[in-house]
């Protein structure tokens, strides 16, 4: 009798450990992907990111940097899934997913000057208690949300006024409120994959595309094109979000140390992130001395502030009051960074 329940007991601490050990295996490594590559912003967050978790923690992150899992949309089906525990994504790829998120393309909303755009980022209500609900109802946790600089056009013509994007096929993002930015602006929308891009501009399928000024350097944009404009229109958003099932699922250690990391990598990526657009520039002047550099003067941005009426307009068109919502707080939050 005592050796069967000798075995019983030997039975149920080997299930246990066994059980354990599956549990501890499947935290042991959180993977992590991002849209851009290990030097660029989103990999250095990530990096900033992965020494704060293993530090603090057990636990271990893999970093898989852009194009290793697929493009934009298989990393954000893959977290979705549960496959990736962490993904940083543009609101400009889940816009299809999250009209709301499109806020952020709306022309001339958010302000050029980055002590100004960190405080909105850091404080703003419509991030930090609005979105986290609608990014929840497509199964993700919204851990932060953070700007990568200014976005710029390049184009293989020169652009000074609306006017000169006429019949210019511009590549942008699967988003349907940039595609609207973009007809507002004069020229012809075009989506296309990332991966198409640089091939593309090089064939004259399109001749433009926009971005912020150190991923037209780092991916060689200038190369195939001829322009860059500074029309201060937007600056590059980027959302960090974790599967909200593997999320929901730690134990409240676990998620203070997803926080704390979070909040260090923000605070680390807008440091990291001050002069980065003049480096770039002075890295694509040397490599192509005859790059033409167009900064619009505010007669010449104009239009394209009235254009960007229109384009808010639309977003409340396809977002309806829930869009409004939002836009009318984060209209309040950048009134409160900017002051």
């Amino acid at each position: 009798m005592k050796s069967i329940k000798k075995r019983l007991l030997a039975g149920f601490a080997g299930a246990a450990i066994f059980i354990a050990g599956a549990a501890g295996a499947q935290a042991e490594t959180w993977k992590y992907a991002f849209e851009e590559a290990m030097t660029d912003v989103q990999g250095v967050f990530a990096q900033k990111f992965k020494e704060e978790v293993e530090a603090n923690s057990d636990h271990e992150i893999q970093l898989f940097p852009f194009g290793t899992l697929g493009e934009s949309a298989d990393i954000m089906e893959q977290a979705q899934a549960g496959i990736l525990q962490f993904v940083d994504q543009s609101p400009g790829f889940t816009g299809a997913l999250i009209p709301e998120a499109q806020v952020f393309f709306v022309p001339y909303l958010l302000p050029a000057e980055s002590e100004q755009l960190g405080d909105f980022f850091r404080n703003s209500k419509a991030i930090h208690e609005m979105f986290p609900e609608l990014y929840a109802n497509q199964g993700l946790e919204l851990l932060t949300m953070f700007p990568e600089g200014e976005v710029v056009m390049n184009t293989k013509r020169e652009v000074r006024a609306p006017a000169d994007l006429d019949e210019v096929k511009f590549r942008v993002m699967t988003n349907p409120l940039l595609v609207e930015s973009y007809q507002a602006f004069g020229a012809t929308p075009t989506p296309l994959p990332w991966g198409e891009v640089y091939g593309g501009l090089q064939t004259n399928i399109i001749q433009g595309q926009e971005n912020p000024m150190f991923w037209v350097e780092s991916t060689k944009m200038y190369e195939v094109t001829d322009y860059i404009t500074f029309a201060g229109h937007n600056n590059f958003t980027t959302a960090v979000m974790a599967n909200k099932e593997f999320y929901d699922g730690l134990g409240e250690e676990d998620r203070k140390v997803i926080q704390d990391a979070t909040k260090a990598a923000f605070e680390h990526i807008l440091e990291y992130q001050k002069g980065l657009t003049e480096k770039s520039l002075d890295k694509i002047k040397q490599a192509k001395p005859d790059m033409n550099i167009v900064e619009l003067t505010e007669e010449e941005r104009a239009p394209f502030k009235e254009a960007a009426a229109e384009v808010e307009a639309k977003f409340i068109e396809m977002t309806g009051d829930s869009g409004q919502k939002i836009l009318d707080q984060m209209k309040a939050d950048l009134q409160a960074a900017t002051q």
